[in-house]
Order: structure tokens, then C-alpha cells, then sequence
């Protein structure tokens, strides 16, 4: 590697991806670009307490022959694009070198190349292509005696040990529960006008339940449509919805991700043109909207459409109290609040509007831990990954104890899991949208 150099000052930026292009798939280019941003890595290692993808590959180096990137064998290049989830912190938060910064450097886009370029050689195992088909499980586990049998299941240690050894999920991995009573079908859609428009924001929303949110944390959702509708904002449903695409894209199956969006796309697009804003409860699934698929269709104008009208729910709520807009009456105070902050909101580039809302109710503290959980929706429950998860989340768990709160929270419902599952005391996370329902004291 070229001697050290001062890193960018200017703001980072991201290329398209450009996974139409058969060169993306590329074996040959990709490890040889895979090779030059390793050696790069190595000679920094800024990014070492993120995840696990950097010490795999700071040990990798340090104990070849070498000492240096060159001396790791190829094949062992996969282990660390296996611990890659995608988060983005690296990108946003550590690494000097991102462009427009001349050694060009996009860690987390890299690993997706070659996690797209390894699922078009080999395929996935049928364990993580059922884990990240959400829509399927959905809809089975959904069914209201399938879902008190899967759930029940779930919480039996003997047959957690069989789906270990059987199917590869972690007998000590949370699992979520599912809801035979869908967020879709708790809402009853509202037309016409809004609230008053206050900055980019028309007053009205239409929601995209996301998968997580409509079949395993329909609570937050409910509680988010009553949230905005108690501020006078009219709120319905997009008319049908696949998954963002999210789970697909971790896994490396971009003509899945491509399909979704074919789906989603024109159904939210049409509400955009209606006039209604999109909000959606699950941080990864409005990344999905306002990042990945701008990134992976640049010149798709519907897309961009959607990437400009799509709002995270704190993101939106500070939105209309910039312009005073927002229902400030909140009843009863909520103590001291341990707020974990979501690896994809806070890639969001929107600053920390959820630590900002709860800051402005009377009688409560906020602390903020922003680190990562270690959850990343499949990568805590696989067998093989789990217990690293639980020690990535480590001093997250650690934090929440020191704070001993009255309430601790994630915008990420499955980091929150995630957090319960390390602190072991029998408590239960609480969405930072269901705070703030309980201080309105609606």
C-alpha cells in the first residue's frame, strides 16, 4: 500500500452499483479489487471494533507468512465477506478513504459485489433462503394456528435444539413471534385531506407495514399510526406490498431485490403523485428505499420519486416540529430512557431525530449507546454467527445495565430483541414510537 495520506474532508459519496454489468460478476476483478481495499484496511484499522468482518481480516494478515494482505490465500477472502451485514458504519462513520477520496474505497458495496458474485456461483442453503424470504414466512406463520404452534415451538429448548442441528439457527437466538393479526388489517385506511403541510411534508401519510413490522411487531406499527394520527395526520396503507428487498440484498440475490422493487415501486410511486408521504416503522426498509435501490437503478425516475418522499417516523414527526407542527402535550413522563440508535437510521444522514423527539417530553432522560447490537435480522440467529453477534452487542447490553433505565429502546424492533436476549433479566425492549404513545396517554 502507498504511503499514508490525510483522508477526505468532503462529504462522502456513493457510485451506482452497477450489478447489471456482467464485469460485476467478475471473479477475477472482484478479488483483485477485493485485494487492494483489504491492503488498505489492514493498514489502517479504524474500522476494527465495528463488526467482525475487520478482525477476521486483521487476523487473516497477521498470522500469514507475510504479515501483509498478500500472504492470506484467496479462499479465505470469503470469511470476511461472510461477517459483512451491510450496516454501513464503516463507510459513514470510520473510513477516511470513502470517495470522493482518490483510493475510492466503499467497504460495505465491495461486500456486496462479493456476496452477489458468490450467491451466482453457488446459490444460498435452503436455511438463508428461507430466512430472507419474509413474505412466505409471513403469510404461513401468519395463519392463527400455525402462528401459536410456530410460536410455542420457538420457546421449547428441546426442539430449538433439533432446528439447531437440523436447519443451522442458534438454539439461544431470539426468535421472533409471530401475529395471526396483521398491522395491515388492525388499520383502517383514512382518505382526503391532511394536517397542514409544514416543510416538505403534505400532512398525510401512507404507510409501508414492512414485513417485520405487519406479521412480528404489529404493536409498533399500531402505535405509530396512532402517534401521527393523534397529530392530526391522516394516515393509509400503500395497496400492496412485497419486502424492501433488505434480506435479499445481504444475501447477495439482487434479481430478487430487483423483483421486489417491481412490485413496490409503482404502488408507492402512485401515492407519492396522490400526494401522501411514505413512512415505513423499520429503519433497514426505508434505507432500502432512500439508499439501495436509488443506488442499484440511477435512472429510474419512479424510484426516485419514492427516495424523495420516504421518511424514517422520528425523521418525519421533527420534520413537522421544525415547522411547529408537532403536538408537544405529552402527558406523563417517561424517566430515564436507554435509547439504542440504529446502525441504518443513523446511516440515514437525518441526525438523531428519535433522541431529539424523546428529549422534548417533560420528565425524562435520554441516554444514547451507539453501537452496534450485533442482530442484523438473519446474522444473530445463525448457528455459526450467533454467539459472535452476542459479543458484537456486548457492550450495548453492558451500557443498558450501567444505565439501569426505566425503559429501553431501538428503533430497530429486532436490535431491541437483541439487547433483551443479552441482558437475560426477563425485560422487554419497548419501540421508541410506543414511548411516545405512552407519554401522549393516548
Amino acid at each position: 500500500m502507498a504511503g499514508a495520506r490525510e483522508g477526505s474532508l468532503e462529504a462522502p459519496t456513493r457510485h451506482p452499483i452497477d450489478w447489471q454489468n456482467p464485469d460485476y460478476y467478475d471473479e477475477d476483478k472482484l478479488f483483485a479489487e477485493l485485494e487492494r481495499v483489504y491492503d488498505i484496511c489492514h493498514g489502517c484499522r479504524r474500522c476494527v471494533s465495528l463488526c467482525n468482518a475487520f478482525p477476521t481480516l486483521f487476523d487473516l494478515v497477521d498470522e500469514s507468512d507475510t504479515m501483509e494482505v498478500d500472504g492470506v490465500a484467496k479462499e479465505d477472502y470469503w470469511k470476511v465477506v461472510d461477517h459483512c451485514y451491510l450496516c454501513d458504519l464503516c463507510f459513514l462513520t470510520k473510513c477516511p478513504y470513502v470517495p470522493p477520496h482518490e483510493w475510492d474505497v466503499d467497504f460495505p458495496h465491495l461486500m456486496l459485489q462479493a456476496k452477489a458474485v458468490k450467491y451466482r456461483q453457488q446459490g444460498a442453503s435452503l436455511r438463508d433462503k428461507t430466512l430472507t424470504d419474509t413474505d412466505m414466512l409471513g403469510t404461513i406463520a401468519g395463519i392463527p394456528v400455525v402462528a401459536g404452534m410456530v410460536n410455542t415451538l420457538n420457546e421449547n429448548g428441546a426442539f430449538r435444539k433439533v432446528l439447531e442441528s437440523s436447519f443451522g439457527v442458534h438454539h439461544d437466538a431470539k426468535l421472533p413471534k409471530f401475529h395471526s393479526k396483521s398491522l395491515r388489517s388492525r388499520i383502517q385506511p383514512e382518505s382526503g385531506e391532511g394536517a397542514e403541510p409544514a416543510g416538505p411534508t403534505t400532512g398525510k401519510v401512507a404507510l409501508f407495514a414492512t414485513c417485520y413490522g405487519n406479521r412480528n411487531d404489529p404493536k409498533s406499527g399500531d402505535d405509530l399510526v396512532a402517534v401521527l394520527r393523534h397529530n392530526g395526520i391522516k394516515v393509509t396503507l400503500a395497496e400492496k406490498e412485497r419486502c424492501c428487498g433488505m434480506p435479499k440484498l445481504e444475501l447477495g440475490d439482487m434479481q430478487a431485490v430487483a423483483e421486489a422493487k417491481e412490485v413496490n415501486i409503482p404502488v408507492l410511486a402512485k401515492l407519492v403523485d396522490e400526494g401522501w408521504d411514505i413512512v415505513a416503522p423499520v429503519p433497514s426498509c426505508v434505507l432500502m428505499f432512500k439508499q439501495e435501490l436509488p443506488l442499484m437503478f440511477p435512472d429510474d425516475p419512479e424510484v426516485a420519486k419514492v427516495r424523495d418522499a420516504i421518511y424514517d417516523p422520528f425523521e418525519y414527526l421533527m420534520l413537522r416540529h421544525k415547522h411547529g407542527k408537532l403536538n408537544t402535550d405529552f402527558k406523563h413522563p417517561l424517566g430515564k430512557v436507554a435509547y439504542h440508535a440504529a446502525c441504518h437510521q443513523r446511516v440515514q444522514r437525518i441526525g438523531p431525530k428519535t433522541r431529539e423527539l424523546l428529549s422534548l417530553i417533560p420528565g425524562t432522560e435520554v441516554e444514547t449507546i451507539e453501537r452496534c447490537s450485533g442482530h442484523d435480522g438473519t446474522y444473530a440467529v445463525k448457528k455459526e454467527f450467533h454467539e459472535i453477534s452476542m459479543k458484537i452487542g456486548r457492550p450495548v447490553y453492558n451500557k443498558v445495565k450501567q444505565i439501569q433505565p426505566d425503559h429501553y429502546s431501538s428503533d430497530c424492533a429486532m436490535a431491541g430483541e437483541q439487547i433483551a436476549n443479552g441482558l437475560r433479566d426477563g425485560s422487554e425492549p419497548e419501540h421508541p414510537i410506543s414511548l411516545v404513545r405512552l407519554a401522549y396517554g393516548i
